[in-house]
């Protein structure tokens, strides 16, 4: 394979770092952009890949981006904000990093005469509820939940016609996307960025829907980190993990070293779409929240609590099919191994915790 330089984006963090690590291994010229923000790094991380070129800037500096897109063939776009932060009030930080990074990023590759490949971070999130299948009514999209059934411990959706129970099924890339939160909607939003550089430009631009990336690397138990995180965080502190809900939703846990080769599939494959990067082996998170307090003798089970969060979601399960078939994209690391790697991991602390 011919060797390229290619920038990543927020290449210091959980998943970038992974993926730096699987472009250096095969013999590219790496150059990494990241700001190592504070709700996700205390310090600069131990195992950053030496065979990299680190900048250490934001994506929203134009002067800084200017420099590290100069001479770049590919670019995987991975610096965000995310998680559902701590309340909407967080909305102008979202933006700012998300939104207004994508869009100097991209105004910088557009004046650089890039023409791709750009593979971008997206997220399942931008789904909004999952797709489910009612046995009267078909594949249906249920709205957003009413608070009055969810205090009554009633969380699953009900088909609008009917009102009978309803079956979770895996949704593909071309449902309608229905953002619920604020850190869903500058997913959407870098979507439609992307995309439209790409029709601009005749740059290939895949965007990959990561569903609960979960593995070594990631940040401690933070408004911003994933439940994974957050549940692992509470067992190595002798706490019992809290349970929203019943624990009956209905996640994709994604290893991040299989999130990581998806990536430079994609940078490879020239594809353009977005690409649901998923195990396709859904789990509950309360399955999640026990696997992972196996690997924790004495510590405390999960607690089932009943809380719920507006704007979260019940179900959200994903087909890889286009993936595999368009990227040749299969995962490899199993549930099982993958949360007892997690549980023996150690996770980074961010300044703001």
């Amino acid at each position: 394979m011919n060797r390229k330089q290619i920038l990543v984006t927020g290449g210091a963090g959980f998943i970038g770092s992974h993926i730096v690590d699987e472009l250096v291994a095969r013999g590219d010229d790496v150059i990494v952009l990241d700001n190592l923000d504070a709700a996700a790094h205390a310090e600069r991380p131990d195992y950053l890949n030496p065979g990299a070129h680190y900048i250490w800037e934001d994506v929203s500096d134009a002067v800084n981006v200017r420099r590290a897109v100069d001479g770049a063939e590919a670019v995987c776009h991975q610096a965000a904000r995310v998680g559902l932060g701590v309340d909407f009030a967080d909305v102008t930080d979202y933006v700012a990093d998300n939104d207004t990074g994508t869009a100097v990023l991209l105004g910088e590759l557009f004046r650089s005469g890039f023409d791709g490949p750009l593979v971008l971070a997206s997220s399942m999130v931008v789904y909004g509820e999952g797709q489910y299948r009612c046995g009267e009514h078909g594949l249906l999209r249920p709205g957003p939940r009413d608070e009055d059934r969810l205090r009554q411990g009633r969380y699953d959706p009900v088909c609008p016609r009917c009102e009978r129970p309803l079956v979770p099924d895996a949704i593909n890339e071309d449902a309608q996307l229905d953002p619920r939160n604020v850190y869903a909607a500058t997913k959407l939003h870098q979507e439609h960025l992307c995309k439209l550089f790409g029709d601009e430009t005749g740059a290939h631009v895949s965007l990959l829907r990561y569903h609960n990336v979960y593995g070594p690397r990631m940040p401690r138990d933070t408004p911003y980190a994933g439940v994974a995180s957050i549940f692992r965080s509470a067992l190595a502190a002798g706490r019992a993990p809290q349970v929203y809900e019943d624990g009956g939703q209905r996640r994709d846990f994604v290893h991040v070293r299989d999130v990581a080769h998806a990536n430079v599939l994609a940078l490879g494959a020239g594809a353009r779409g977005a690409f649901n990067i998923a195990s396709g082996t859904p789990k509950t998170v309360g399955e999640m929240a026990a696997a992972l307090a196996v690997a924790f003798p004495g510590a405390p089970g999960p607690e089932v609590t009943g809380a719920w969060r507006t704007g979260d979601v019940r179900h959200v399960v994903a087909s890889p099919c286009r993936a595999a078939a368009v990227l040749g994209f299969r995962p490899q690391v199993s549930f099982a191994d993958g949360m007892e790697e997690l549980a023996a991991a150690p996770l980074r602390t961010p300044r703001t915790s």
